[in-house]
């Protein structure tokens, strides 16, 4: 396998296309095709599906993953250089959840950001992993405590909810407190349909299942707002309620109450001085924002 094939079957999963790619690499999509043909000849299997957009094999997914390491290594030992993004700088393909990123982790990639440009894939930290294992990205946040294959796992603390509505909500659905009934007809937002978060303190608050309306709002930012808006009740961080609740714009629907997420920086453990370098400042940014 050439470094030219591998970096051909990278730049198809990334962008998504083989013209794509052919236009990130300065070269022919006859070109990229035939190098994606080589390399699936010498792995002896079909490595990328060709839809719209390309999708990866599961054989493809671990020959994506070792390329993307074996691509790295290549830039930072100073070897022909393969494709970098623009300006020089090391691609770093990372998965992050929405919240993770609208209160701590962006914080982290500005500290390094002179070091490497960085391709962001928002994902829910319950799947999130499931990007490693697909080899599309290099680390991930995750609830996955467990490492994927070629991976190791560092613990970065706890991410706290709490059940949040606006005062005229909680008087309007919840007029006898939070009872189960009451949580089987109040609005309530989800931030999309991977979204488990409220589904939990649903399941704890009215000890069973229960399916009220659902209003669906995938950006954390927005989601908060549809909270302070009146839009449902939600699961909010700390970092999105806080002022809210002290300026009485925010009520508490249940003291006490909420649901703990335990996340983990999952890496590739072939390390590099870049990626160790994005791992110390997410771990050093988690510090300081999570529960211990």
């Amino acid at each position: 396998m050439e470094l030219a094939q591998l970096e051909a079957l990278v730049a198809v999963v990334d962008e998504g296309s083989f013209d794509a790619a052919a236009r990130a690499l300065h070269v022919t999509p006859s070109a990229v095709s035939q190098r994606i043909k080589a390399l699936e000849t010498s792995a002896g299997t079909v490595l990328l599906r060709r839809s719209r957009p390309v999708g990866v094999t599961t054989a493809g997914a671990d020959v994506v993953r070792s390329a993307r390491q074996v691509l790295a290594v290549v830039r930072e030992t100073g070897l022909p250089r393969p494709r970098t993004a623009t300006g020089g700088l090391p691609l770093v393909p990372l998965a992050i959840n929405g919240d993770s990123l609208n209160t701590w982790a962006l914080r982290a990639l500005a500290d390094v950001a002179h070091l490497a440009v960085f391709d962001v894939h928002r994902e829910d930290q319950d799947h999130s992993a499931e990007l490693l294992r697909q080899g599309e990205v290099m680390a991930a946040v995750t609830t996955q405590a467990t490492p994927v294959q070629g991976c190791v796992a560092v613990r970065l603390g706890v991410m706290r909810y709490r059940p949040f509505a606006t005062p005229a909500f909680a008087a309007r659905w919840f007029p006898d407190g939070v009872t189960p009934a009451a949580l089987a007809g109040a609005p309530v937002l989800m931030f999309d349909r991977k979204d488990d978060l409220q589904d939990r303190y649903l399941r704890e608050r009215a000890g069973g299942p229960v399916d009220p309306p659902r209003h669906y709002v995938p950006s954390s930012a927005d989601y908060a707002r549809s909270v302070r808006l009146g839009l449902g009740w939600g699961l909010l961080p700390a970092e999105h309620a806080d002022d809210a609740e002290a300026a009485g714009e925010l009520v508490d629907l249940g003291p006490g109450t909420h649901v703990d997420v335990e996340l983990h920086w999952q890496q590739w453990s072939l390390r590099t001085p870049v990626l160790d370098a994005v791992a110390a400042a997410i771990r050093a940014a988690a510090r300081a924002a999570l529960l211990g």
